[in-house]
């Protein structure tokens, strides 16, 4: 694939989906754009993330990607990695996504990853057992990432995606409200969306139906 998907991409991947219908529904996908020099608008990531979401597939992030594309797929709600973790489809069914479609998945038991230190800019924290626990300040251009809840215990100027691998009941707290982005299971609000009301508050957030809600913690 060299640009946005088509029409061929969308039907290799029904096709796939339809030998394996359990398997990509509510996981976390990472997006390999290597190969798709020309993907680089943000309305073009926008589009797709909403493709995919009409067929039940997460997308949170993507690989290969240049700074430009980074920077567009961030505008769509969608995080840059470095690498990703390729798991297997059940027996019987085609080993490989098309156009490099990725599913990040985890068996092992929950667990929670404690950070005491500053989450500094540029800087991605991963808690892929559990919850993520931040004791101090996370700064602009940082990343907080987890497949459960989020507690931030001090300024957060950078990202926060709780529910990763799809968990609609992850929440994100937060002692001081100064975000990039906020994100639930793919569900994402910007600085732009949260409003002067919320700045410089104790939050929580949370899934209510299809809207990530975000309120006051009393």
């Amino acid at each position: 694939m060299a640009g946005p998907p088509d029409a061929g991409f969308f039907e290799a991947l029904d096709t796939l989906m339809r030998q394996a219908p359990h398997f990509f529904v509510n996981a976390p996908l990472v997006l390999d754009v290597e190969h798709a020099a020309d993907l680089g608008e943000k309305a073009e990531f926008v589009k797709l993330v909403h493709q995919l979401r009409a067929r039940k597939l997460f997308a949170v992030g993507i690989q290969g990607a240049t700074p430009e594309q980074g920077n567009a797929a961030f505008g769509a709600g969608l995080i840059t990695l470095q690498g990703g973790r390729e798991a297997s489809l059940e027996r019987g069914a085609a080993r490989a996504a098309p156009a490099e479609l990725k599913a990040v998945t985890s068996v092992e038991p929950a667990a929670t990853l404690l950070i005491t230190e500053p989450v500094r800019s540029g800087q991605r924290i991963f808690a892929d057992r559990g919850d993520l626990i931040v004791m101090a300040p996370v700064s602009s251009g940082a990343e907080l990432i987890a497949h459960g809840n989020i507690h931030i215990y001090g300024p957060l100027r950078g990202r926060a995606l709780a529910g990763v691998n799809g968990d609609r009941t992850a929440r994100i707290f937060c002692q001081n409200l100064e975000a990039e982005l906020i994100a639930i299971a793919g569900l994402y609000r910007t600085s732009d969306d949260l409003g002067p009301a919320l700045r410089q508050t104790r939050i929580q957030a949370f899934l209510k139906d299809d809207t990530l809600c975000v309120e006051p913690l009393k």
